[in-house]
């Protein structure tokens, strides 16, 4: 991910917890915050220590960024957004959890329609 998509300080991460609205399936939670005239989105990732030891919370962080990173022209931009992930996500494959994280986006109305 490059550096302007990511969501790196911790009031940013409590502005779009407060703020921002949420969607869910039963793998994500997604929350989102709009942002006024920006042009691109921001990515915050959150994986409890609940679903497993450091190892796996990393697997899972970078199948995520990167199903964020290959997708990232279908978002629509000028959103901060945290995507938190969920017990059944520990066992899944990188074509389930794609599916998956489209399915939450979706949902939360911000990928592009054509």
């Amino acid at each position: 991910m490059d550096r302007e998509h990511r969501l790196t300080k911790r009031e940013y991460f409590d502005k779009v917890y407060r703020g921002g609205k949420s969607v869910a399936n039963h793998q994500f939670v997604l929350y989102s915050y709009a942002r006024i005239r920006q042009p691109s989105f921001r990515l915050g990732i959150s994986v409890s220590k609940k679903l497993g030891n450091a190892v796996v919370r990393n697997r899972i962080r970078r199948m995520l960024k990167e199903i964020v990173r290959l997708n990232a022209p279908k978002l629509v931009g000028g959103y901060d957004l945290i995507i938190i992930a969920r017990k059944p996500v520990v066992g899944m494959k990188y074509k389930e959890m794609e599916k998956c994280v489209l399915h939450v986006l979706f949902r939360g109305s911000l990928l592009i329609r054509k």
